[in-house]
């Protein structure tokens, strides 16, 4: 197996959050991943939960509004409000918890997420197939950010990028059934 960046920051001076994460898959499947809803509710929350997206339209000014399903049926609401979509390149949203019809929680933060894609390239061999996302999670302050840090996001976060991980190799197996 190949040793796989993965790098969590939190930069106060910005109310940022940095994450680095390659996954060793191609590109146009890590980007579906991430835009597909499909594919999203496989892995976009930390086990015991499910992802459950009751709605989404993927395009600029679009958004996708789900649930984090605990298995007693217990459901935390979000939305993701898509400002930027470049293709297999760069992302933007605008995160919010919510209720189930949409009504932003006040109390707690909106985070405004950016993603960018890369493909590491055949002049490093033995990272060929692997993809790059790093990731950028701005808060308005710092009180939001430490918040967001004492709910557990870090390890929530991690948890939810390593479903996706383990999730990948059955996507490319599937994706690679399909073309033959």
């Amino acid at each position: 197996m190949n040793n796989l960046l993965f790098d969590f920051t939190v930069d106060k001076s910005t109310n940022s959050v940095l994450i680095t994460r390659e996954f060793d898959a191609e590109l146009s499947l890590v980007w579906d991943a991430f835009t597909k809803q499909e594919i999203l509710d496989q892995w976009w929350a930390p086990k015991p939960l499910a992802s459950k997206t009751k709605v989404m339209n993927f395009e600029v000014g679009g958004r996708r509004l789900y649930a984090m399903v605990w298995p007693d049926g217990k459901e935390h609401w979000g939305i993701q409000q898509y400002t930027l979509i470049k293709p297999k390149t760069n992302m933007k949203w605008l995160s919010s918890f919510t209720d189930k019809d949409e009504n932003i929680n006040t109390e707690l933060p909106t985070s405004e997420w950016e993603f960018n894609f890369s493909e590491l390239n055949a002049c490093l061999p033995d990272r060929q197939g692997i993809t790059k996302v790093s990731m950028v999670i701005k808060q308005k302050s710092l009180a939001d950010i430490e918040m967001l840090i004492q709910m557990g996001f870090k390890e929530g976060f991690t948890m939810t990028l390593n479903e996706l991980e383990n999730l990948l190799p059955t996507l490319s197996a599937d994706r690679q059934a399909l073309n033959k």
